[in-house]
């Protein structure tokens, strides 16, 4: 089978925009459509509470004409427009759908983040985890949802082989990120957020592009926005996973991240499996 994942930053605006930015998120919805996966993960929607609109699903509908369509949204109290996640996935498949709340702390849990498809043999769940903030003021918070969706991969685990995806916002090791001397204190590289990652891995999870490709540096799933020279100079960071449990490691066939062009931000990440 054949997975994609990807943090879109606003489908509304990869699918409506006609900005120089929604044109370039456009072509890697058609780059990822070419891949013609079984299911597709999509973070970071920032679509209303309500989901997305009947235009939003139509466009959708037009792309990828062969898929179902199932999302999570913020809602109240969390801020409106923000974070969420979508899976399309073909209309042959007939997964159970759940939205979980894990115990996380202030809105975490009303923010989107989580949505699981539990298939016979296995489950399939993705995650936009929460950001330390500016200044790493929700880093207390996010240390406790690192903990509590650990507890709740673990416990998907025991019962049929879990694969997981995301933006797990954390570049786990040194080589996960161009420069990581300048942001030992950065959201996503501090200390607490990277024992967190590893502590997860700890409970049973391979973390998939390491399995195959071992310490090879140089390659990253995000670059930021805010410097225009981040990709072309490839300072970026690898904080979006595939994690699969340790049983099933060795059924992995392909883990690679999609190119997405002169796009920055976060690039789509591809997993073949043989299940």
């Amino acid at each position: 089978m054949k997975f994609i994942s990807w943090n879109i930053d606003s489908l509304n605006a990869a699918l409506t925009g006609v900005s120089a930015r929604a044109l370039l998120s456009q072509n890697v919805l058609d780059t990822i459509k070419e891949h013609n996966p079984e299911i597709i993960a999509l973070q970071e929607t920032k679509l209303p509470s309500t989901g997305p609109t009947k235009k939003h699903l139509t466009i959708l509908n037009e792309r990828f004409p062969d898929y179902e369509i199932v999302w999570n949204s913020s809602v109240e109290p969390a801020r409106k427009g923000y974070a969420g996640t979508m899976f399309l996935y073909k209309n042959d498949l007939k997964p159970s759908v759940t939205f979980p709340v894990i115990g996380a702390p202030g809105t975490m849990d009303a923010e989107g983040r989580i949505i699981t498809l539990e298939f016979e043999h296995f489950y399939l769940t993705q995650v936009y985890t929460p950001n330390a903030g500016d200044g790493l003021n929700r880093l207390a918070d996010r240390q406790i949802w690192d903990i509590k969706y650990a507890d709740y991969l673990a416990e998907l685990d025991k019962k049929k082989n879990v694969i997981a995806t995301g933006d797990f916002n954390v570049a786990h090791k040194e080589i996960d990120l161009a420069h990581p001397n300048n942001n030992r204190r950065s959201a996503g590289f501090t200390d607490e957020e990277r024992q967190g990652f590893t502590n997860l891995l700890a409970k049973g999870f391979t973390d998939v592009f390491r399995y195959l490709h071992g310490d090879v540096t140089g390659v990253y799933t995000w670059w930021a926005q805010r410097a225009k020279t981040s990709k072309i100079n490839n300072s970026g960071w690898r904080i979006d996973y595939w994690l699969v449990s340790d049983r099933i490691a060795d059924k992995v066939i392909k883990c690679e991240m999609i190119d997405s062009g002169p796009r920055q931000d976060h690039t789509p990440i591809l997993l073949e499996i043989d299940l």
